[in-house]
């Protein structure tokens, strides 16, 4: 869990993905749209990748990709990214990270 931690907290936007997940690369790229540069770990590429997914599952993930962080605080999987997104939120809440600037 602490890896997950020191992890999620070191961009404004983590994306924990696996480098096969046509879903986790959609989110990467919504989010990029806005100018956001996520940093992305891919868990099948990662040494911890197992220990960080059984984390995720803890943190309620499931599936466990993709799970994004946004200003150190979980967001959710894809359903949530997108519902932020159709409601106008993702873009406010990637500001106030300071994931972008306007």
């Amino acid at each position: 869990m602490e890896a997950l931690r020191r992890l999620a907290s070191e961009k404004p936007v983590v994306i924990f993905s696996k480098s096969n997940c046509c879903i986790s690369h959609s989110i990467q790229m919504l989010i990029s749209s806005f100018g956001a540069n996520p940093m992305v770990y891919n868990l099948d590429e990662h040494p911890q990748g197992r220990q960080i997914e059984n984390a995720l599952l803890a943190l309620g993930c499931s599936p466990t990709v993709p799970a994004i962080f946004i200003g150190k605080l979980f967001v959710g999987g894809a359903n949530e990214v997108m519902s932020l997104n159709v409601q106008g939120k993702l873009k406010p809440l990637l500001i106030n990270s300071k994931a972008i600037w306007m």
